[in-house]
Parts: structure tokens; C-alpha cells; sequence
């Protein structure tokens, strides 16, 4: 038995479960296991130039003939020879993540390509959905990377009762009971990334991994909050000394500089006492590493059990 809701159809999928395209961590490899696996799969490209996607495109199309997807980021300086590439390609789901997506929507959907933006608020959720997106990620703070200011399950019900489209709950979520609850909440499917930074396809340095098998329930952190840009990592060396010096007044540039290259420090360098090791607040339920395959096939396997389970609630 398995899971069908109308994310399925929408992106030709067997589960309802997508991967997270985090940067430095999430390249063609991990993209096909998890689409082979009957999720979707997606490059996270970041800051990468073309020349990078195309290499982790060509990988992912050797591993797979399903679908996959491309996460851009809006602030790239590499985003407009990215989009042509993702055209030239017919990538056939592209994410976003890291600003407003509405300018090259029209482009994209011109060419058949689906557009699946990330959103923390009602109000952007709305726009995206008035401009054409296929399907929206709501996102809730307890997510890693750039996160907004409210929780899954506040913001994810309230953009389900304003949108029509798909939605994708993200944020908290690393297992079946997480996607069973995103179902409950008026998502039609889970965005998972904190859980497949232990996939064994992915581009992460092992300390990285290491270091989220070993992190417990309370030790992630948000920095960067007075910057209007805050991000979720898990604590360390460079965390506090973030920290301190936002709390000592630092302005935006400063933080700015101290923060530039903290991240693939740690996830390609493996520095876990210099590095940011960005990461979601779900983090203490990740134990082991193991095969994209088998994280789908465990999420969907107990929240199926669960769901189950719920009937017999019912009197």
C-alpha cells in the first residue's frame, strides 16, 4: 500500500515525498537515488555556474529516466545562464528558494516546465499562485538554511485555506509520522532535507554527516536574524561567535563577511569548528547513514502504518 495524492500526478512520482535541493549537498547522484526510489529528487544549485549543473544534470540522467528537479537560488549571480541551461535541458520541475520567483515564471512555464516555489508567508503564497506556480513549498522555521518566522503547522493549514494548488509542507519533518502529520495539516506531500544529508549519495563531506548523527533535540540555532536573512544551523565554535557578535550590535556587512564561505567550509571541507552546518531543527531524529532508497522507503512505510492505524481511532 502506498500513498497517492494529486503531488503524484502533478510530477509523475509514486510518493509524495521531495528532497530538499540543498547546496553542496544535494547533486545528481542523490537526486536520482531519491527519484528511483519513487520521490523526487532534486540539484540543489546555490551559487554553481551552468557548467556544474550541466554536470550534475548529465549524472542524474545516467542514474535515472525519471523526473527530477532544479532548486535555483533567486540571488545567484549565475541564475539567468542557469534558467537557460535548466530550457535548454527541459528540466521538467524547477524549485526555488532565496527571493521571488515571479519574473521568470512566465519563461519557465512557457516551456513546459513546472515551477514549484518555496513560501513562509499567506501573502507571497497567494502571489506565487496568481503568477502560475504548479505547486508551492510552505516552509516552517524549524527547517535548516534561510528560514522564515512561523512553524509548520501554523503556516502550512493557513496558506492551504487561501491556495488551490498543491501544497508541500517542510520544516520538522524527517520521518513518516512527519509526512502523515503534513497530510493532516492540507499539504498533499513532505519536502524533506535535513534526513537526506545522511543519504550515502550525497556530496557532503562525512564530518558533516558525522556531525548530524551525533546532534541532539536542542542544538540547532538561528543566526543572522538582525540581517533579515536569519539562518538555521546547528551550534558550534563559529555559531557563538556569530551569535555574540550580532548580539554586540555588529552591523550587516560585518556579519555578512564573517558568514561568507561558512557553509561549503563545512559541508565540502568538512571544518566543523570554523564552518556553518546548516541543518533543520528535525536533526535528532536522523541516527545512521543509509541509502536515499531506504529513507523513502522507511517515511513512506510508517506513515502508511500510521494512517492506518488512525482508522481505528474513529467512532
Amino acid at each position: 500500500m502506498r500513498i497517492h495524492t494529486s503531488i503524484c500526478d502533478l510530477f509523475e512520482i509514486q510518493h509524495p515525498v521531495i528532497q530538499g535541493g540543498m547546496a553542496w549537498i544535494a547533486g545528481g547522484r542523490l537526486a536520482a537515488a531519491v527519484s528511483e526510489a519513487g520521490g523526487m529528487g532534486t540539484i540543489g544549485c546555490g551559487n554553481a555556474p551552468a557548467d556544474w549543473l550541466k554536470k550534475q544534470i548529465d549524472i542524474a540522467r545516467g542514474m535515472t529516466s525519471l523526473n527530477f528537479a532544479v532548486n535555483l537560488v533567486m540571488t545567484s549571480p549565475f541564475l539567468q545562464e542557469n534558467l537557460e541551461l535548466i530550457v535548454r535541458e527541459k528540466i521538467p520541475v524547477v524549485a526555488t528558494g532565496g527571493g521571488n520567483p515571479g519574473p521568470y515564471m512566465a519563461g519557465l512555464k512557457e516551456h513546459g516546465i513546472k515551477v514549484m516555489p518555496v513560501v513562509a508567508s499567506v501573502a507571497l503564497a497567494k502571489r506565487l499562485e496568481r503568477l502560475g506556480a504548479d505547486a508551492l513549498v510552505v516552509e516552517g522555521v524549524e527547517s535548516g538554511g534561510h528560514v522564515g518566522e512561523m512553524t509548520t503547522m501554523c503556516i502550512v493549514p493557513m496558506v492551504a485555506d487561501q491556495v488551490k494548488v498543491p501544497l508541500l509542507a517542510a520544516g520538522g519533518i524527517a520521518d513518516g509520522r512527519g509526512l502523515a502529520a503534513a497530510l493532516a495539516l492540507g499539504a498533499k506531500g513532505a519536502q524533506m532535507g535535513t534526513c537526506f544529508i545522511c543519504a550515502q549519495e550525497t556530496d557532503v563531506h562525512p564530518n558533516y554527516q558525522e556531525k548530524v548523527i551525533k546532534t541532539r533535540d536542542r542544538s540547532t540555532v538561528v543566526c543572522g536574524e538582525t540581517t533579515g536573512h536569519p539562518v538555521r544551523a546547528i551550534q558550534n565554535p563559529f555559531a557563538h561567535e556569530y551569535l555574540k557578535a550580532e548580539k554586540a550590535g555588529a552591523d550587516a556587512e560585518t556579519l555578512q563577511r564573517m558568514g561568507n564561505g561558512r557553509y561549503p567550509l563545512a559541508a565540502v571541507e568538512g571544518d566543523m569548528i570554523n564552518g556553518s552546518i546548516l541543518c533543520g531543527q528535525i536533526v535528532g531524529l536522523v541516527k545512521k547513514v543509509q541509502p536515499a532508497a531506504q529513507i523513502v522507503d522507511e517515511v513512506v512505510s510508517e506513515a502508511v502504518a500510521l494512517l492506518q492505524k488512525m482508522e481505528g481511532w474513529l467512532c
